[in-house]
């Protein structure tokens, strides 16, 4: 599937660029009396921080050398401070024969395991879903749905996030979640073009916040953590969450959610869960 025209030609130097330009120089170490007229790290600075000739990295950056060494690799890492994410993001862009293979659009339309689903039916009190590559919702308890009308199947938490007016409602911290999940998109999107390249496209002509906060090449990797979320007629409760990758070809994910035991969000998620489910 050819590359729809959202994605540049060159994604590892997009990427290496975009970190470049985050970095404060003097931090890094360069005395520069001069009035810089550039963000960040210019191409040759980062390239004699790292040991590498500029020539050399420019050729990277320019997209005419795409297959780096492990330790060119690792000295631009450490020069540019990436994170665990941005470090495993950058090898998914140089070495994709290191990263699960793309599973293909036909994967992204298997059904959830059918013991994935009786366990669902058997977690009443607790919001749980799992979803494919795009974050599709693709099966859920009743609960989940009370909580966030984007945790129902036939939902994408992506669309509702950047597409739907409830969302800034539902996330009082809406920015912080809207940027968390381009970012992580973003990881999949590098293992699974073929599922993803559409879909971002077309996420990049509805939503001006999406194409910007994707364009800024920012990637994460948040497998837990705690999310605050406004709950109809129960205010804003705070729940923390797992994630659970299920083994398959699929790409399937398993949030669960849960409060803090004895807590108030403890009793207003179990008065929620005696309810009638909620209409999509």
């Amino acid at each position: 599937m050819a590359r729809d025209d959202y994605q540049d030609d060159n994604p590892i130097g997009a990427f290496l660029r975009s970190r470049r330009e985050r970095i404060d120089a003097a931090s890094a170490g360069v005395i520069d009396n001069t009035r810089r007229r550039v963000k960040g790290l210019r191409r040759e600075e980062l390239a004699l921080l790292a040991g590498v000739s500029p020539s050399y990295y420019t050729r990277i950056e320019q997209g005419r050398d795409r297959h780096p060494s492990r330790e060119i690799i690792e000295a631009l890492a450490r020069v540019l401070r990436l994170d665990h994410a941005e470090r495993a993001y950058l090898w998914s862009l140089v070495a994709p024969s290191l990263t699960p293979a793309d599973g293909g659009a036909a994967a992204a339309a298997g059904p959830v395991r059918p013991g994935v689903t009786v366990l669902l039916e058997r977690w009443a009190d607790l919001p749980a879903f799992v979803v494919g590559p795009r974050r599709d919702v693709l099966a859920a308890t009743a609960l989940a749905g009370r909580v966030n009308p984007a945790w129902s199947p036939g939902h994408n938490l992506i669309e509702f996030t950047f597409l739907d007016p409830r969302a800034r409602q539902v996330y009082p911290d809406w920015e912080e979640i809207g940027l968390q999940a381009v970012a992580g998109l973003r990881i999949t999107a590098a293992a699974r073009p073929a599922q993803l390249d559409a879909f971002v496209a077309g996420l990049r002509e509805r939503s001006g916040t999406f194409r910007a906060l994707w364009d800024s090449h920012d990637v994460y990797d948040r497998v837990t953590g705690e999310k605050r979320l406004a709950v109809d007629g129960a205010g804003v409760l705070s729940l923390s969450f797992e994630t659970f990758a299920l083994a398959g070809p699929e790409g399937h994910v398993l949030y669960v959610y849960f409060p803090r035991p004895g807590s108030r969000d403890d009793a207003v998620l179990r008065a929620l869960a005696q309810q009638e489910p909620a209409r999509a």
